[in-house]
């Protein structure tokens, strides 16, 4: 566990078992694959509880990630999926989660469990691999190339969420790691994805630009260059997903 999160990561767990039945609290993302940047990485977790959150389960659920966010800054970034034990083979099946300082529900996506079985990191109870069925391969690339196709390439076509930075960094490392996992199965950290993105031909400033904004200095853009930014970002994106999807079966 990365040092400058133990503090944060305690005292969640000790307010979740406050809170709920909880039978495990697992690790997933950058932590738990070796590429957390601290104050610029997403802390993803997932807990496993024993029954459905009731209504003042879920109040107390979220008082306790806004205590959170209030003692510690790391904690704005903490995002947790409340997966239900008996509920944990379906991967179509929307769970209780906070992120983004919200309570809402959403799939725990085939790429996700991969990466839990991958880290088998619990901060609390049963390692990923005693509860969590496996993904195949096809499984895995099913979901990948659905992801691309009819997630990202719409995404491209609507221009104003390409002047913000969240849009260019993750929709170039969700490209790279898609091709890769599409290739060969394995999941990239988004260290690794931004050297691959190197060999597709990206943009070497686009590539630039993420590289300081999560390990460096980034330098801020003026409007006219985000927009200039982003119309490069999604020709380069459409063009590789369009190439990537008639190279894959199933696409």
């Amino acid at each position: 566990m990365h040092e400058e999160v133990a503090p944060l990561t305690s005292r969640f767990l000790a307010g979740l078992r406050e809170t709920l039945p909880l039978t495990a609290l697992w690790v997933h993302g950058s932590l738990a694959l070796g590429d957390f940047q601290p104050g610029r990485s997403d802390l993803d977790l997932i807990a496993v509880v024993e029954s459905a959150p009731g209504e003042a389960e879920e109040r107390g659920l979220a008082r306790l990630h806004e205590e959170l966010a209030e003692r510690f800054p790391l904690a704005e970034k903490l995002h947790c999926s409340y997966m239900v034990r008996d509920r944990l083979a379906d991967p179509g099946l929307d769970h209780l989660t906070w992120a983004h300082q919200e309570l809402f529900r959403r799939p725990v996506t085939e790429v996700t469990r991969r990466e839990l079985h991958n880290g088998d990191l619990a901060l609390h109870g049963p390692a990923p691999s005693a509860l969590l069925p496996a993904v195949s391969d096809a499984e895995l690339a099913a979901f990948v190339r659905a992801d691309l196709r009819d997630y990202w390439l719409p995404a491209t076509a609507a221009r104003k969420r390409w002047l913000q930075d969240i849009w260019v960094d993750h929709g170039l490392l969700t490209l790279a790691r898609a091709r890769t996992t599409l290739a060969d199965g394995r999941l990239l950290t988004k260290g690794q994805a931004l050297d691959a993105l190197a060999g597709l031909g990206a943009p070497a400033d686009l590539l630039a630009g993420i590289r300081a904004r999560r390990y460096g200095t980034p330098v801020p853009l003026s409007l006219p260059g985000r927009i200039r930014r982003g119309r490069r970002a999604r020709a380069f994106l459409r063009a590789a997903i369009a190439q990537t999807l008639e190279g894959t079966p199933g696409a």
